[in-house]
């Protein structure tokens, strides 16, 4: 991990909800306009690989601030290119990189409001099209003052809800063609309230695979079961005893999750049929964990099987890494949260999440820090993610768009002398 010294000199802010400064003044001209785009967005929702008409809404307001923009990135990604008036802003090693996410989920909404979802069994149910507005926010505030000395390359990514388009703009030569020093991104976080942020050292989200277990035995009619060897107890019976992994082999300081979320078997109710097929995730916060889930899996499920004469066969579909945040990064991420909100609004060791984000590979691949900005409305939580009746909260998009702008002054003014 990296470990270089990237903290802020000391800020004369107090405990304030905010630091005024130039951004915060011109937000507020552009907020309505990024309400707006933030809810087209949302009511014109498009699955992953299918950002047709949000990339080139992206694109477009991009090039409208005049920015160097590059389309077709992993399929339907957008990169822009600003670069700061400082001398040494075109130097290779003077850039970073901000990210946002564009897909929407097949989740059908359930919410009433003007701008919900047309688009039947689509929507923005985890607030994407918030991070790409609140990302093109910066963008505007960085084109219209860009008195920094660096290049920032923004990203807006597809496929985050399990494409890994992360994966796929790197693997199109995102980082060979736009280099950077770090990589950063932010989630809405609806358990937080809004005007709160959090980021931690370390995994910040786990990774996540998928499994699937195909019970054989050997089919019969279901008043002769004596005939056949039925599958449905025996995957009954794995399920039963995966429980223990978790319980029983991970450390209980360590954090794991193993959830079978399907069984399917049969086609009717008089026949004992010959397969049943178990599916379900593992998510963990380190790779050893992992590993002895995936062990755990091959070993219980092949002997369960055996010892009721049928067999087992484990298939592992290995899904997004952890989401592992570089120290020196998250320290200068949160540096910069406690500018904008306060240090008793921020977490600077928040509790890791087990959900996954592909996010994930960026770090991977550079040094980088990804956080949560609060979503809940009112001073409480708001509805979960993926809920049909998430909607993002508008009063984020202004912090979320001035607290990309700070972070690259920040980040380059660090590092003028």
């Amino acid at each position: 991990m990296n470990t270089r010294d990237l903290s802020l000199p000391a800020s004369s802010a107090d405990d304030a909800p905010t630091l005024a400064d130039a951004d915060d003044e011109a937000i507020g001209r552009h907020l309505g306009e990024l309400i707006g785009f933030r809810r087209d967005l949302h009511a014109n929702p498009e699955l992953r690989y299918e950002e047709h008409r949000t990339a080139e809404c992206v694109a477009q307001a991009l090039r409208a601030l005049g920015l160097a923009v590059d389309t077709g990135l992993g399929g339907t990604g957008v990169v822009a290119t600003l670069r700061g008036r400082g001398p040494r802003a075109a130097a290779p090693d003077r850039a970073i990189a901000l990210r946002a996410d564009m897909d929407a989920l097949p989740v059908a909404e359930a919410n009433g409001f003007a701008h919900a979802s047309q688009v039947p069994g689509r929507m923005h149910a985890c607030g994407h099209d918030g991070h790409t507005a609140m990302l093109l926010g910066g963008a505007r505030l960085l084109a219209e003052r860009p008195d920094f000395d660096g290049t920032v390359h923004f990203i807006f990514q597809p496929a985050e809800e399990g494409g890994a388009g992360a994966r796929a703009m790197i693997d199109d030569g995102l980082f060979r063609r736009f280099p950077v020093q770090a990589a950063f991104a932010l989630h809405n976080w609806p358990p937080l309230p809004a005007g709160r942020m959090a980021v931690r050292v370390g995994p910040i989200m786990a990774s996540a695979n998928r499994f699937e277990i195909r019970v054989t035995g050997r089919g019969a009619h279901a008043a002769q079961p004596h005939t056949g060897i039925d599958p449905i107890p025996v995957a009954c019976a794995i399920v039963t005893q995966l429980q223990l992994l978790v319980s029983r082999s991970a450390d209980p300081l360590d954090s794991a999750v193993l959830t079978v979320g399907q069984i399917e078997s049969g086609t009717v109710e008089n026949i004992i049929p010959s397969l049943a097929v178990i599916k379900g995730t593992c998510r963990t916060l380190r790779p050893e964990t992992l590993q002895m889930l995936v062990d755990g899996l091959h070993r219980i499920a092949t002997h369960v099987a055996a010892a009721h004469l049928a067999s087992a066969e484990v298939i592992i579909r290995p899904g997004y890494p952890c989401t592992v945040n570089h120290p020196a990064e998250a320290r200068f991420m949160a540096d910069v949260m406690a500018e904008m909100v306060g240090e008793s609004h921020i977490d600077r060791d928040v509790t890791p999440a087990m959900t996954a984000e592909d996010f994930g590979y960026m770090l991977e691949a550079v040094p980088g820090a990804y956080g949560f900005i609060g979503n809940g409305p009112n001073g409480a939580p708001g509805p979960n993610l993926h809920s049909p009746h998430y909607d993002f909260n508008d009063d984020v998009l202004g912090l979320g768009a001035r607290f990309w702008a700070r972070m690259v002054r920040r980040w380059f003014a660090r590092e003028a002398g």
